[in-house]
Formats: structure tokens, sequence, C-alpha cells
């Protein structure tokens, strides 16, 4: 990637969940430090798997990793930021405001949307010329999933912005001077981020269409913010070498499809392909290793061939277990990449071929179902929780209401609030609120976004479960909040996605423990895409399968009593019977 890492002082990674923004941006940080230069390689993903793939534990500070002379990293631990933000924020009112004002700025300062602005508060630290990066010769992006990536990406112009026109401080946030002490930084963030000399976008994709298409749309907006030095990284690339296995050769006929179709804005920009590994990318050397020749373990060939596929359950059989009263919430959760849409898709369409009217809707702001079910399928409700849409039917609902009684100047006041990026946090939660209740009466399948964002708004769920109950006190009005539904197993099924690998294993696993925590309990996990299940004849799918046997025993025996699995399929799963066929799909037997 020689290309790539020479090229500028700030380098970013970003695309869909799960493309291997993480170990390509990785990758490239330790081969500019193998070249002598001092690199801070950043994650700022809610969900960071940094360490786990570096093999070494970090914190918000810099750390040197071992074996890489040179190279520092770290997480931008948003929970932190959160804190520290709004100690700066209220600290200076302390001894000057009463308690009960300091207490409802707390308040306001309380909400997920918080945590990303103070962890963008941090993130515009690096990309300036402060003491934060003055040390390093290159800092390196690894950036969350694409949705959040481009949230984060446009804060700096988005808050910038709304600085410049606030002047009465009637923000979510607090006191706009919380904010106005930071414009210079901002400034410098701004300017950074468009300079193509000292930064460059990496769009890193699988040859897959989804992720080609999620590509385009994350290129035309960074284009659309002047952030025009791009280059497409496409990870994955798979060459068959038994020309008789028939899920190898569709594997490779349909990658090769991809890339020779490749829309023209992204087949005019600078291109790497990484070819697949038949191993998973954690550890140092196997970093090295990513875009060097590839070496197969060919003698895991006769070892996945001996070793036998335990009998597991198919979408299908699962689905068996909670279709039930013919109404409820079925909730998919887990890592970007895994393959949630598609499997919520799957899900949906079945539950309609046995009479059931289903709502197919998705949180995820990327929404990729109409790139899975392209055509409408009667008997399916299909929709999305559009933010543009519901911004702006939450802003028009409280001028109406709230702005009953005020002059012109009161008007604008609250018009002004409302302008604040949080408040999307507010319109979101309202929507999916509204989604989460019209399960009484239906079924509702709902495609969630990666993890992070997922996480944020249940958080929103849980802090408006607390002020309900804490509001209603002893007045005996029986309350159902919207966190009182998810907890309720006869009313929410959660099943968590995964692929049977270490990395989106691991992910899930805490994301179980999250869920836990908030007394969710998931009903059963999902293992998509498994090459073992498939039983491929091909070496490089061989020594993937093998590999993937660890993973699937572990969340068989460790991590779930529920589980179904999904094979590896010769045809991407697009439409109603490719969705189907998904559904019925078992483990193949062992030839």
């Amino acid at each position: 990637m020689e290309p790539i890492a020479r090229s500028t002082r700030f380098l970013f990674f970003t695309g869909k969940g799960g493309v291997g923004k993480t170990s390509t941006a990785c990758a490239t940080a330790i081969e500019l430090a193998d070249a002598g230069r001092r690199v801070l390689l950043i994650s700022t993903d809610p969900a960071s798997n940094l360490d786990q793939v570096l093999g070494q534990h970090l914190t918000s500070e810099p750390t040197a990793i071992t074996g890489v002379p040179g190279l520092f990293a770290l997480n931008i631990d948003p929970e932190a930021s959160a804190h520290e933000y709004r100690e700066r924020v209220i600290g200076p009112y302390r001894g000057i405001l009463p308690e009960d004002a300091l207490a409802s700025m707390t308040e306001q300062l309380s909400g997920a949307c918080t945590v990303e602005v103070a962890a963008f508060d941090e993130f515009t630290a690096f990309l300036g010329n402060g003491a934060e990066s003055a040390d390093f010769d290159h800092v390196v992006f690894d950036t969350a999933p694409t949705g959040h990536t481009l949230r984060l990406l446009q804060l700096p112009a988005a808050w910038t912005g709304f600085i410049d026109t606030n002047e009465r401080g009637a923000s979510c946030l607090g006191p706009a001077s919380g904010l106005k002490s930071q414009h210079e930084r901002y400034a410098a963030a701004v300017e950074a981020l468009a300079d193509p000399i000292r930064t460059r976008l990496i769009l890193v994709a699988r040859p897959e269409s989804g992720a080609i298409l999620e590509t385009v749309r994350t290129s035309r907006e960074l284009a659309a913010l002047g952030l025009n030095n791009q280059h497409l990284i496409v990870n994955g690339v798979f060459r068959a070498t038994d020309r008789s296995d028939a899920v190898a050769l569709a594997l490779e006929s349909r990658g090769q499809k991809v890339i020779a179709s490749l829309p023209p804005m992204l087949r005019d920009l600078p291109r790497t392909e990484i070819l697949l590994r038949g191993h998973n990318i954690v550890g140092i050397e196997a970093l090295r290793e990513l875009t060097g020749p590839l070496i197969t373990e060919v003698s895991k060939l006769e070892q996945i061939r001996r070793e036998p596929i335990p009998d597991l359950p198919s979408l299908s059989d699962l689905i068996d277990e909670f279709e039930g009263s013919g109404h409820g919430l079925i909730m998919l959760m887990g890592k970007g990449g895994v393959g949630k849409t598609s499997v919520a898709a799957a899900i949906a369409v079945e539950l309609v071929n046995r009479g059931f009217p289903v709502h197919l809707t998705t949180t995820d702001p990327a929404a990729h179902l109409a790139n899975v079910l392209p055509d409408a399928v009667e008997g399916l409700r299909v929709s999305r929780i559009d933010p543009a849409a519901e911004i702006a039917a939450y802003t028009e609902k409280v001028v109406r209401t709230s702005g009953k009684g005020l002059d012109a100047d009161g008007i604008e006041l609250l018009k002004e609030d409302l302008r604040s990026p949080c408040t999307e946090e507010v319109a979101v939660f309202h929507a999916f609120s509204r989604i989460v209740a019209s399960a009484r009466r239906e079924i509702v399948v709902m495609d969630t976004a990666p993890t992070g964002h997922t996480l944020l708004l249940l958080d929103a769920t849980g802090g408006y479960h607390r002020e309900v109950l804490r509001n209603a006190g002893d007045s005996g009005i029986n309350l159902v909040t919207p966190m009182m539904r998810l907890r309720d197993p006869d009313y929410t099924k959660v099943l968590i996605v995964t692929l049977a690998e270490t990395t989106p294993v691991s992910e899930a696993a805490k994301l179980q423990s999250d869920l836990r925590r908030a007394n969710i309990e998931p009903f059963a996990w999902i293992v998509n895409n498994s090459v073992a299940a498939a039983r491929p004849t091909d070496p490089l799918l061989a020594e993937r399968a093998f590999a993937e046997m660890e993973q699937i025993r572990k969340v068989k025996g460790e991590l779930t009593g529920r589980i179904a699995v999904i094979p590896m399929l010769a045809e991407e799963p697009t439409g109603y019977k490719a969705l189907m066929n998904m559904t019925h799909q078992h483990a193949a037997s062992a030839s």
C-alpha cells in the first residue's frame, strides 16, 4: 500500500462495517513505522476492536506498540470524553449558578448525543497542529462504520456553523461558551480535513455489491463535504484454486464481476486490491503479511474434512421457535458487516411466507434494505427511520406545541435550539419508540445500525425509561416504556448476528454483556455466512473453515443456548427467492 502510506500526514480509513478498516489501517500504520516514521494510530469507533487486532491493551493516551518501533496507538473513549466535556462546560458555573440550574445542565449533557460530540471534541485535537499530534509524522484514523463516520466528519462544519450562528446560548449542549472556547480548534479541523496535501480518505470495501454501493454513497458524501483526496481499497479479493468447488467458483466470479463493473466515481480513484487470507488478521505478524503473497496451509483441508460439523439448526428452525402469537418485535443486532440486513429480510420473508403480515424496518442511517429486497412482497411492509424526515417532523411538532404564546423572538430562540445537531438523537428516539409500540399489533422485524449506534439508541431509551418512572413517582399510573417492552421476552426477541471469526464473535459477546446489564436477554445467536457449514474443498476456504470451527464451538458452548447457522451461499442473498434459500439452508454433510 505504498501509494497510500506515502501520500499525506493524516489518513482516514472509512467504509461499511466489516470490510476490514481496522486491519488495513493497522497494516498501513505498521508499514509506515517499519519505514522509520513516527506514527499515531487512533480509533474513533465507539465499538473499537483495535486492542484485539494489535494484541495489546490501549487507553486514551498514546501507547507504544510492542514489536513496532515508532508506532503508537490509542482509543478515543466516548464515555470518558463525555465526562470531561461535561465538566469543562459546567465547571465554570459551579458556585455561580444555583444547584437546580447546574442539575438541569447536567441532565441536558447526559444524552447519547453528548457522547458523540465529546468524542468529536477530542478527535479534532489531533487534526490541527497542536501538541497532541506534533511529535508524529503520520496520524492514521481507524474510523467507525460509515453512518457514524459521516456524522463525525460532518460535525466540524456543522458545529462551526452552529457556533457562528448561536449567539443566545440556547443549545441542548448547555451554554454556547463551552463550544465557543474551542472555535479555533474546530476551524483548524475543518481546514485539515479538506486539505488534499495533508489528508487522504481511504475508502475500504469488499468485492460485494452491497459494500460497493455503500462506498459510492460514502465517496459522494465526502466529496460534497470538500473531501476529494480519496483512495479505494478492495479488501478480501478471492482467487479460487480448486476449480471443482462450486462455492469457491461462485465467490470468485461474484468478486470479479463487482470489480469489473465499479461505478465511474470509484473506478477513477487510485486503487489497491488485497487478497483474501485464510486466517484471521489478528496480531502484528498477520498484519505485516496482509499485503504479502498468499501461503495457504493445504494440510488443513484434510483436517476440516475430518472435523465433524455439529447438527446445527437452520434459520428456518429458529423461526419455528418464535413465530408465536403473530405479533411482537424481532430485533437484530451485531457488529457492522455481519449481514444483519440480509438476515432480517430473510426472517421477514419467511414469516410472510408462513401467512403473517410483517413490518420490516431499519434504524440504520445507511438503510440497505432496498438493496437486499428490491421488489415488493405481498404482506410485507418495509420502512426505515429516516433521520432527516424525523428531524423535520419533530421540529414542526415542537414549534407548533411549545411555541404557542411565544412572541417572534421566542419562536426564533426555540428554532435556534432545534438547529442543534442533538435534535437528531431525540427525533430518532421518538420514531424508534413508535415502531417498538407498533409490535403490539403486528410482527415487526427490526434491522439495527452497527453496534455502537444501537447502544447509543438504547442508552436514550433507558434514559427516557428512568425519567418517566421518576416523574410518575407513586401516582399509581400503569406505565409501559419502550425499555420495558425491550426487556419483555414475550414481546421482544433480540437476535445477535455474527460471523464465525474472532473479532465479530468477541464484539457480539461484548454486546451481549451490555444488553444483559440493561436487563435485556438475547433470544438467540445467528452465525451467518459460515464457510465451515458450506464444506469447501478449495484450500484457502478450507483454511478459513478450519479457523471457523473454534468460533462456532465457542458460540454454541459458552455464549448461547440457542443458535442457528447460515452457510456461505453460492449466490448473493438478494431478492425474494435468494432470501428464502438463505432461510432454509442447513450445514452441508461431511464428505
